[in-house]
């Protein structure tokens, strides 16, 4: 259980699948590109594929749509040993477009927790990782920035980079309190580092997200099912959430 504080001078959200929907998008453009190339291949090799396209190509693209988009393409090209149309590469580029100007769908709960917790004086930020531009125009168009102190979008969520963003905000490891979907970027290097985190587990998870054993036993961790628990866990201080 978590021995959670009430004094945490900051508390970070994750963006993508806490605050809104981002994950399900991923996987419709993902089922789409399958079909345009079915000609040439099965969708459980396609997606093989793109995930080692993708693995291969993240140190140097990072994350994000337009990161997808390239991965796509080239997946297209390799799949197909060359030989897909140039009419479906531009179809495989009009689904990235589509999925970079989807709604922005914010999740059951946040902007109730969010004005909850403004009440009572916690200051809170965003930590995200992905594509500038795209995660500024779902911050923009989500209308939740006036809840925030800071927007940090990370290139990756590593133990340094929480380091990095805390020292930015000027407070220690223990003053700060992670909330979020990912264990392998939201919830381990935070605490690593001697932060708090709360994991608030989504329905679906990117394959590189996803670890084998989610199980934590921590005294700076609480497992939650629903993002409108964390204020109740925060006022309980030491208590816990079953």
């Amino acid at each position: 259980m978590i021995q959670v504080k009430s004094d945490f001078k900051v508390i970070g959200f994750d963006a993508d699948d806490t605050l809104w929907v981002n994950e399900p998008y991923y996987r419709e453009t993902e089922d789409a590109f399958c079909d345009l190339l079915s000609d040439f291949q099965a969708p459980e090799a396609i997606s093989r594929e793109l995930f080692r396209t993708e693995m291969q190509n993240l140190e140097l693209y990072g994350f994000g749509i337009k990161a997808f988009m390239l991965s796509l393409v080239e997946t297209a090209l390799n799949v197909s040993e060359y030989k897909v149309a140039p009419a479906t590469i531009r179809e495989i580029i009009q689904l990235g477009k589509a999925q970079l100007n989807k709604p922005i769908e914010i999740l059951e709960g946040v902007r109730t927790v969010l004005e909850e917790l403004c009440r009572l004086d916690y200051t809170l930020i965003v930590a995200t990782k992905g594509d500038l531009l795209d995660q500024e125009r779902k911050l923009r168009k989500s209308n939740l920035e006036p809840y925030f102190h800071h927007i940090e979008i990370m290139s990756d969520k590593k133990e340094s980079d929480y380091l990095k963003l805390l020292k930015h905000l000027e407070i220690r490891p223990e003053e700060f309190l992670m909330v979020g979907n990912s264990m392998k970027s939201d919830i381990y290097p935070v605490l690593n580092i001697g932060g708090y985190a709360i994991h608030i587990p989504f329905h679906i998870t990117w394959q590189h997200e996803e670890i084998q054993d989610d199980e934590m036993d921590h005294d700076h961790f609480q497992m939650v099912e629903h993002i409108s628990l964390v204020p109740e866990l925060l006022s309980n201080g030491v208590n816990h959430i079953p």
